[in-house]
């Protein structure tokens, strides 16, 4: 068995593993729909439940380790159930020249409608 916390972090979910306790103790990861500790026990078959805003990932324990591996070797260490990201959250990113100064308006306006918000013209 590991901790819960030491394994999210050990299969790259995790940048780091205080990042992975933090997600513990607020709430947001749920193990066979059950609230946890960042200290709890997980096994082999375990339902880890992660609420992201606006997604929910799950993932299924396959194998377990306590030290952080390669990603090659951290995806065959669970099997991902997750729905398919949201349209919403994968939203272009605006990018400006660097030294291009603040933007004019039309910029302004350009870039709400990138992010789908209403433009007053």
């Amino acid at each position: 068995m590991a901790r819960l916390d030491v394994w999210l972090w050990s299969v790259r979910l995790f940048k780091t593993r205080s990042a992975a306790t933090s997600a513990c103790k607020g709430g947001h990861i749920r193990l066979n729909d059950n609230p946890v500790k960042p200290a709890q026990q997980v096994k082999v078959g375990d339902r880890v439940t992660w609420r992201q805003p606006g997604w929910t990932r799950e993932f299924e324990v396959t194998q377990l380790i306590t030290k952080r591996v390669g990603a090659p070797i951290a995806v065959q260490c669970y099997v991902d159930h997750s729905p398919e990201r949201p349209a919403h959250l994968s939203t272009p990113v605006a990018r400006r020249d660097r030294g291009a100064g603040r933007p004019t308006k039309k910029d302004r306006r350009a870039l709400d409608r990138l992010r789908g918000r209403p433009v007053a013209d």
